[in-house]
């Protein structure tokens, strides 16, 4: 099983350069390699793989002051009550149905994402008044400023720490292009950011399988994946430095199109 280093190694740089964990990666290769196992022991794998990739993307990512704290304790505490329940309604829900759901929401993400690149977006001056105005000052000088609907926000975080939770895929690569599409943040910052909330999101679920048992029969190949994500995750850290948001969003496209294929290869 040590070929799941390099594995974690491979989900832990993409994870990380992209904001979204890697767990949208590592779900569909465990269900493949693990076919005997139930899809809650290989959920509960994922998750816990994904905090260590997005504790140590975490790390890297805040040397480079790309983490906006605020929002991110803000969304944080949202997607804990939908973390907890998404991983409580596991095995209350038909895998088969949400799978096909799901893989053409994501499919439809992709193709948004994919077809959207070269629309620029008007930043409002003056902004509502329940907006929330952010600036940031990155370690290289690059100064972000930009507001969003705090409620919104947090709506879109409590669901997307339920979908995570259940399907064991981090959430990032739904979390990422919500954050820049329609609460306006910055490519960079939102990736860095839905990193830090994904580390909670993916603890707080962990928590919940480790105390019903469903974690029992993934110790091993989460320590061989873990080790690779945690070497890997600050790689892909300091990659971003070198690729233009558009293209980061472009890879998130292609990633979404891609797991949305396979989730409903799954479900047939």
């Amino acid at each position: 099983m040590l070929w799941l280093i390099p594995l974690g190694f491979i989900i832990g740089a993409f994870g990380t350069l992209i904001g979204a964990g890697g767990g949208f990666v590592l779900m569909p290769v465990l269900i493949l390699l693990f076919p005997e196992e139930s899809p809650e022991i290989c959920t509960s794998i994922s998750l816990a793989v994904v905090f260590f990739n997005t504790l140590s993307g975490s790390g890297a990512y805040a040397r480079m002051r790309r983490i906006d704290y605020k929002s991110a304790l803000l969304f944080s505490a949202a997607t804990i009550p939908g973390a907890i329940l998404g991983a409580f309604t596991t095995t209350f829900i038909s895998r088969r149905l949400f799978h096909t759901i799901f893989g053409i929401f994501m499919i439809a993400a992709a193709v948004f994402l994919l077809s959207g690149q070269n629309r620029k977006k008007e930043i409002k001056k003056n902004n509502a008044e329940h907006h929330l105005t952010r600036n940031l000052v990155e370690t290289d000088g690059t100064i972000h400023t930009f507001s969003y609907n705090p409620m919104v926000g947090v709506g879109l975080s409590l669901f997307v720490g339920y979908v995570s939770s259940l399907l064991g895929i981090g959430g990032g690569i739904i979390h990422v292009p919500l954050l820049v599409h329609l609460l306006n943040f910055p490519v960079h910052i939102a990736t860095a950011t839905s990193h830090s909330i994904l580390a909670v999101m993916s603890f707080t679920a962990t928590v919940v399988h480790v105390t019903t048992g469903a974690f029992s029969h993934g110790i091993w190949p989460t320590i061989l994946l873990s080790i690779g994500v945690l070497i890997g995750a600050p790689i892909g850290a300091r990659l971003s430095n070198r690729v233009h948001g558009d293209w980061i969003m472009r890879g998130l496209g292609i990633a979404l199109g891609f797991v949305g294929i396979r989730i409903l290869i799954m479900a047939l």
